[in-house]
């Protein structure tokens, strides 16, 4: 099955607010993310509830789409009993199809094709923006579970590998270096 996302999730911008430092909430903002959308700090409660709208807080599932600037990536957001809201940089992907994985919407969002398809079709001057309507029109193929299953699975082998590769050649950068200084001695 192919669709636009727009038959298969509702999409709504982030919310605008001041972080007081102090608070109820967490406001996530695309500072807190590298870019391939993992979490690189720790997050504290720097949001007052008051007057905010249920509508804007974070369900476990709900993808958050980095919309603004140069770093555009998507993540999943699991809650971790700190409840939270995103900022202003995102797009809130919240899932109405059920035979869509969460992740899978994000590695499709993520995927080298979809992010060329999206720059193209970014908007401003000095800081690029993809619109609601982009990515509420953006097509993507919807696969069985099974086999969205089995493109995480193999993603996250690959992730792996990588991670495996680069830890041996810094071992092997070490070992050399090491050779070296017990030649010199």
């Amino acid at each position: 099955m192919r669709a636009p996302i727009k038959n298969i999730a509702n999409i709504q911008t982030g919310l605008f607010a001041k972080p007081s430092g102090i608070g109820e909430l967490v406001y996530l903002q695309s500072k807190h993310f590298d870019e391939y959308g993992q979490l690189h700090s720790v997050l504290h409660s720097d949001l007052v509830a008051d007057g905010i709208p249920e509508k804007h807080l974070l369900k476990s599932g709900d993808v958050l789409f980095a919309a603004k600037g140069s770093k555009n990536f998507a993540t999943v957001f699991e809650n971790h009993n700190e409840p939270s809201v995103a900022s202003t940089s995102f797009f809130v992907i919240r899932l109405t199809e059920k035979k869509l994985l969460p992740q899978y919407l994000a590695w499709v969002l993520n995927s080298h094709t979809t992010q060329i398809l999206l720059k193209g079709q970014a908007i401003g001057t000095s800081i690029l923006s993809i619109s609601k309507q982009v990515l509420e029109n953006l097509e993507i193929v919807v696969p069985s579970l099974e086999t969205q299953k089995a493109i995480l699975q193999i993603t996250k082998l690959q992730n792996k590998e990588k991670s495996l590769k680069k830890k041996i050649e810094t071992l092997k950068e070490k070992q050399i270096q090491q050779q070296i200084i017990n030649a010199i001695k």
